[in-house]
């Protein structure tokens, strides 16, 4: 099997997201929701996904934001370094197509999945966004809480577009997932921290070494 891609999310400085981009990672997220532990704000993303940029060419920067409003759409724009922004509010398939039309670079939305039946939701995104991010459900919590969906919930999930899977990644974890799913990218971001916005490298390696010893057709 080809491995999965890999994002690490929820980095606070330009230092250290370039020796994270280094180690081989696909993508790498900065939050841009305010009140959240690891929110960076506007006037230093710039600096941090250039950063990126310099080391590792390759490697996308990712900007998650949370029902941005229109006089927000400056900041979202391509040009401040992302080239992906990842909405992880309520945002309806019918905003998702105007923010769009309107940014001028790709679009991910964040699916935060309570039931089984949440993943019906992402048909109505498919034509209205480059790529899905599957992540659990926690209450005042939009993400990076580690927990995860059952993974159960999830084979046979085959939507018509790329889908990213969040949730407590690990390298411990790489094995039992892709045994079992077949996820275009994971994303991880507390499973591999010292502390909110800190990822501790030695983690973030291990992370990169297990996604790419995978190989094999899947169980079942």
């Amino acid at each position: 099997m080809t491995p999965p891609l890999l994002k690490i999310c929820g980095l606070r400085s330009a230092d250290q997201a370039a020796a994270v981009a280094r180690l081989g990672v696909d993508a790498i997220g900065v939050i841009g929701v305010e009140g959240t532990p690891r929110f960076l704000e506007a006037g230093l993303r710039p600096m941090l996904f250039g950063a990126v940029q310099a080391a590792a060419p390759s490697c996308r920067g990712v900007l998650v934001v949370a029902d941005p409003d229109d006089r927000q759409l400056a900041e979202l724009e391509a040009g401040h370094g992302h080239t992906v922004v990842q909405l992880h509010g309520a945002e309806t398939p019918e905003r998702c197509q105007h923010l769009r039309q309107q940014l001028g670079c790709e679009l991910w939305k964040a699916l935060r999945i309570r039931t089984a039946a949440d993943l019906e939701r992402a048909a109505d995104y498919a034509s209205v966004v480059d790529a899905l991010l599957l992540d659990a459900w926690v209450p005042d919590q939009l993400g990076g809480s580690g927990h995860r969906i059952p993974i159960e919930w999830l084979e046979g999930f085959a939507p018509p577009l790329p889908w990213w899977l969040a949730g407590g990644m690990r390298a411990d974890r790489v094995q039992p997932v892709l045994a079992r799913l077949r996820p275009t990218g994971l994303d991880a971001s507390s499973g591999v921290e010292r502390s909110p916005g800190e990822k501790d490298l030695a983690q973030v390696a291990a992370l990169v070494a297990a996604i790419q010893q995978v190989s094999g057709p899947a169980a079942g």
